[in-house]
């Protein structure tokens, strides 16, 4: 009976690495979908121009965006969930009504 038990221990304690291992996977896949583009990686995906992009942030439209640094120099970047919740905002249902 005893040796039963320490086999049903092993058991669940290998199934709880495996989900923990699982979940582990699912975080770094999320984090790799949630990746942070530069403008030319966001006219790669998406196809919208840096320039777009530039005349976008310019005028305060567009997708939100982060800046690294201050100033003109400061780098772009473009979480790829913003990308996806500004391109679902800006999608018109046939009828005319908003999404």
């Amino acid at each position: 009976m005893f040796t039963v038990s320490i086999v049903v221990v092993i058991v669940n304690t290998e199934l709880e690495m495996v989900m923990d291992e699982e979940a582990l996977q699912a975080a770094i896949e999320k984090a790799k979908k949630d990746g942070l583009l530069s403008p030319r990686d966001v006219h790669t995906e998406y196809g919208f121009s840096p320039q777009t992009l530039a005349n976008w942030r310019w005028t305060g439209r567009g997708p939100d965006y982060i800046k690294t640094s201050s100033g003109r120099g400061g780098r772009i970047k473009y979480r790829r969930s913003a990308i996806e919740r500004w391109l679902q905002a800006q999608t018109v249902r046939t009828g005319g009504s908003a999404a």
